[in-house]
């Protein structure tokens, strides 16, 4: 029966979000929320990029059909409507960085300060980190790292969406391997799942619609939130596991900030630098470079369900080869720096021996 209802969870949201979207569009198109092509850009034409608002609705909707009230829960009402406020403001007039940064923050906030739900140690591979009196501000720090690393994989037809929608398929089978299938978490994971593959059916190549910062926010917001109560729940053996489910878009993230610092540019300019646009420079399309990171992601997923599941030392050695897929990529491409100004820096260098 419980099964049935999780199945219902996914269905309901998943209707709602699908047939909702068109009129998201409509709206967008009505206020100017449109993503206007440029040179950073793939797409060629106007797209709407209201689609955050359909996710977050398919959200409520969940929420008000399947969910019950607790301090939790109302803190996490509180801080998604002020993610998706700002991500929507974005959405229909950019604003600097720095302003969508203090909206994160104040939203991050709401978690530990109002929920009480904190980031009080992490344990892995025999390293333990307790953070103590600096519990909070660790907890808004992942928060708002996790929604940042969400935004910035935002790039191509349907890669934020997808990698999504696999962290909280994965989430709900970790859950239900470890007979968690009521908790918050497992009820959240299953209600974005359904509202992220309705907005995907609209949103995958080619897209008609893109989700915005009102979109990657939100979503990144729940991601952090699910990982903190999966991991107060006992749901995970460790956040390392969560984290391990998001590695892609985290190592993106990361591989960004290190490319900008070391062109001594804001780790807030955006580029053309990042995962889905060097598979892109290797001549693979838009579809195939999405799927192939849908591929890595799976993989990273599955070893993390078999780390979860007891069989650490097989879990281990698919974290091992897959980050060795990921260093040769590095290797291969432009990710962290222009691989052709430095032949061409080493070529003047010798030359002026």
């Amino acid at each position: 029966m419980e099964y049935r209802r999780l199945f219902l969870m996914v269905f309901v949201t998943f209707l709602f979000v699908a047939l909702f979207m068109p009129i998201i569009k409509k709206i967008a198109i009505h206020i100017g929320a449109l993503d206007i092509p440029n040179k950073r850009k793939v797409h060629k034409v106007p797209i709407p990029r209201l689609g955050g608002l359909g996710i977050y609705a398919g959200f409520l909707l969940g929420y008000m059909l399947f969910g019950w009230e607790s301090i939790q829960m109302n803190a996490i009402l509180i801080g998604s409507f002020i993610i998706v406020i700002t991500g929507i403001i974005d959405d229909i007039k950019p604003i600097p960085a720095r302003y969508k940064l203090i909206g994160q923050i104040i939203a991050a906030m709401v978690i530990p300060l109002y929920s009480g739900i904190l980031l009080r140690d992490i344990s892995a591979f025999g390293i333990y980190i307790n953070f103590g009196c600096f519990s909070t501000i660790a907890t808004i720090v992942f928060i708002v790292a996790i929604m940042n690393c969400i935004n910035f994989i935002d790039g191509l037809d349907g890669l934020a969406g997808g990698i999504s929608a696999i962290y909280f398929l994965m989430i709900g089978i970790i859950a239900i391997l470890f007979n968690n299938s009521s908790g918050l978490d497992t009820i959240l994971s299953f209600i974005m799942l359904g509202a992220t593959l309705g907005f995907l059916v609209h949103n995958f190549y080619p897209a008609s619609i893109f989700m915005g910062d009102s979109g990657s926010l939100f979503l990144g917001y729940i991601i952090a939130v699910i990982s903190l109560l999966g991991y107060k729940n006992v749901t995970f053996t460790s956040l390392i596991v969560p984290i391990f489910l998001l590695a892609i878009p985290i190592m993106d993230t990361l591989f960004a900030i290190i490319r900008r610092l070391l062109k001594h540019e804001s780790i807030a300019m955006p580029d053309k630098c990042h995962l889905h646009h060097q598979l892109l420079k290797l001549n693979f399309s838009i579809r195939k470079s999405v799927l192939i990171i849908y591929l890595i992601d799976v993989l990273f997923a599955i070893a993390s369900i078999i780390y979860v599941i007891g069989d650490s030392k097989h879990g281990i050695f698919i974290y091992v080869l897959l980050f060795i897929v990921v260093v040769v990529l590095i290797w291969k491409t432009d990710i962290i720096s222009d691989k052709k100004i430095e032949r061409k820096f080493l070529f003047f260098h010798k030359k002026s021996k």
